[in-house]
């Protein structure tokens, strides 16, 4: 019996470190991919000295020096960490931007699906901002700050200069009367960290020196950390499914509040990684793979993001033609899927399993550490969305069993009081 246990323990070992180093190969081939060998360097964040000492592997992601992973533990221990205790990432290569003024929010909603002028003061909401054409420019966190008239801003590193030449050139349409009173102001000079997992926040609140009970899921604050001469702003929320912050700090700051979190007992370092495998675990969107300008938010199954006033009203770039599709037909739908056999990596081809058909294609996808699966997610044509749905997905010339299944594939545990 101890043999065969012993056996069994190092096949689902083996197992294990077989899907760890699929993911982060599948990972290292999507960053890589990434840097066209004539572009130009890579930039970097606040942390990257921090990194090195740490023994950070960096790879080229959304055209910056990222950590992937740490020497202290492989792929599939940091992810398991995260799920368990609590991971430190470094997110500083997002875009942060200020949005002040009296008719910042009626700017904003006249480029975002969401009802922004429902926010309360310190509380957040992802939002899309949408082309002419309906399709998806970027995915955004947009949060009201507790003054009321300033929203703060954070979208992918990726869209940063689309994104800003976009806001940009419809910011100088929106104020050529000049009798509108809006401001975007870049945070260059702030990096991002990203603190995930059920202890995160208790690893805060040492810091803190106070509970943090009152801040639920998508809410943010100001305040004084122990070590950091000037208040940092937090937000509860993240992109792993887990419990966790987000914390805007000033770059001359971020190394040494990293240190103080990483010194807490059960925080550790993860890359890049861990959070592509978290993210896709969680069902969540990987701008530029997922979702992009060729999909619209019903196509992408982010209706929920379109307030009721907004469906009613629209007045957002595109509005006419998603809304249009909101119970009409339309012809793909993002879904997950449980797949069989080996991965299905990001291209593989989506089969109608009785006709071998093309009805789609895979955008995501990785061996799920918590299911001891293969999880992906795409795009499939109408009347195979249906969670249950069995179809075929072509990996190496062979066609695998898959299903359509619901997400996220691994419950959210978001905060929420």
């Amino acid at each position: 019996m101890m043999i065969a246990n012993l056996a069994s323990s190092a096949r689902a070992s083996a197992t294990r470190r077989s899907a760890g180093v699929a993911a982060a190969a599948a990972l290292r081939t999507r960053t890589l991919a990434s840097a066209a060998p004539d572009a130009a360097p890579s930039k970097r964040t606040a942390l990257y000295d921090f990194h090195v000492a740490h023994g950070g592997k960096m790879v080229p992601f959304a055209g910056w020096d990222m950590p992937l992973s740490y020497p202290d533990k492989s792929h599939i221990q940091s992810h398991f960490h995260t799920r368990e205790a609590a991971s430190l990432f470094d997110v500083s290569h997002m875009l942060q931007t200020r949005w002040v003024g009296k008719d910042a929010t009626a700017f904003i909603e006249s480029l975002v699906v969401g009802d922004i002028a429902a926010l309360a003061p310190t509380t957040a909401t992802l939002s899309l901002f949408t082309t002419e054409s309906g399709g998806i420019l970027d995915d955004t966190v947009i949060q009201r700050e507790a003054a009321g008239d300033s929203l703060y801003v954070v979208s992918n590193a990726g869209c940063a200069d689309k994104d800003l030449a976009h806001i940009r050139a419809h910011l100088a349409e929106f104020t050529a009367g000049g009798k509108r009173d809006v401001a975007v102001e870049v945070l260059a000079d702030h990096a991002l960290l990203a603190l995930q997992g059920p202890t995160a926040v208790a690893a805060l609140e040492s810091l803190a020196g106070r509970s943090l009970a009152d801040l639920k899921f998508m809410q943010g604050a100001t305040m004084s950390l122990r070590g950091i001469p000037t208040p940092v702003h937090v937000t509860r929320c993240g992109y792993t499914g887990e419990d966790g912050v987000e914390i805007s700090v000033p770059n001359a700051h971020a190394a040494a509040l990293a240190d103080l979190l990483v010194k807490q007992p059960g925080v550790a370092l993860a890359g890049l990684g861990a959070r592509d495998s978290l993210r896709l675990e969680a069902g969540l969107c990987l701008y530029g793979h997922d979702m992009d300008e060729s999909v619209s938010p019903v196509e992408a199954t982010l209706l929920w993001t379109i307030g009721k006033r907004r469906r009613a009203e629209g007045g957002f770039l595109g509005s006419d033609k998603i809304l249009s599709q909101i119970g009409g037909p339309i012809t793909k739908r993002r879904v997950g899927l449980t797949v069989q056999g080996a991965p299905a990596r990001e291209g593989a081809t989506i089969v109608n399993p009785a006709t071998g058909e093309l009805i789609g294609k895979v955008t995501s996808g990785v061996p799920s550490p918590v299911l001891k699966k293969n999880v992906a997610m795409g795009y499939v044509a109408g009347g195979f969305h249906k969670a249950g749905t069995e179809v075929g997905v072509v990996v190496r010339g062979k066609t695998q069993k898959a299903v359509v299944t619901k997400m996220p594939f691994v419950p959210h545990q978001y905060y929420r009081g």
